[in-house]
């Protein structure tokens, strides 16, 4: 069995900062790409970052320059830096992670985090 254990959501007033971590432990054998992904209310889930083995990353257009994603893959752990967040980054944060576990290759979430930003 797979665990993604995510935490550092909460609430932020507009123009601060989060930093999002996601861990994943269990009968994981191998982790090649790692994500992001959030979902507002009424929204579908769409992509924040990823980033690959290699250290490749790519981003939402939306979060270019505010967000960095990176990873410790020593502790198979993603981090997402979100900065000058904004209203309209208000969602549940989704973490992804594709790997190798007992039943093949795959990808796994983890629970979500949830990132309010209001005044």
């Amino acid at each position: 069995q797979v665990q993604l254990v995510e935490s550092g959501g909460g609430l932020v007033q507009p123009g601060g900062s989060l930093r999002l971590s996601c861990a994943a432990s269990g009968s994981i054998f191998s982790i090649y790409a790692m994500g992001w992904y959030r979902q507002a209310p009424g929204k579908q889930r769409e992509l924040v970052a990823a980033i690959t083995s290699g250290g490749s990353t790519n981003y939402a257009d939306s979060v270019k320059g505010r967000f960095t994603i990176s990873r410790d893959n020593a502790k198979n752990t993603v981090y997402l830096q979100m900065n000058s967040l904004k209203p309209e980054d208000a969602a549940v944060y989704y973490c992804n992670v594709e790997g190798r576990g007992t039943t093949g290759r795959r990808h796994y979430w983890g629970q979500g985090t949830q990132v309010t930003v209001s005044s």
